[in-house]
């Protein structure tokens, strides 16, 4: 389910040629990374070579959503107006079960409750038709 984009206030990612798989997996419920062809590498953000061997061989791959909480800060201070009413909101570093480190949000968790350590899911946020944003959550037990 989307929501209405006439009403939202914050900044939307906009996909170019590069990140549109990730955007596109996303919208299917999946997240998806890069996995270098050559060594096998897994990487994220979107590259165009490999960060370990250089080659330029990548595929998408669908991640398994599996990751642990590694870090994270609270934003208390309004740097855009379509945060706002969501101040403070939780901006998070989350270990892959791939070996990776992204960049996201945690929700259906209080901020009091977040822990270093905790076992993390994917989940994904509608925002338009063609914008879904990957999220994560408490793992299920």
């Amino acid at each position: 389910m989307s929501i209405d984009t006439s009403d939202y206030q914050k900044p939307l990612p906009v996909p170019d040629e590069d990140s549109q798989p990730f955007f596109a997996g996303a919208r299917e419920q999946k997240l998806m990374i890069q996995r270098c062809s050559t060594c096998g590498t897994a990487m994220w953000p979107v590259k165009t070579r490999c960060i370990n061997c250089l080659e330029a061989e990548l595929t998408w791959v669908q991640a398994s959503g599996q990751g642990t909480l590694y870090s994270f800060v609270l934003m208390h201070q309004v740097y855009h107006p379509g945060f706002a009413s969501e101040v403070p909101y939780n901006i998070a570093e989350v270990d892959l079960a791939e070996g990776l480190r992204i960049i996201t949000n945690i929700i259906g968790c209080p901020n009091d409750q977040l822990r270093i350590g905790m076992s993390l899911e994917a989940t994904f946020e509608s925002l338009a038709d063609e914008i879904t944003l990957p999220k994560f959550k408490p793992a299920r037990a």
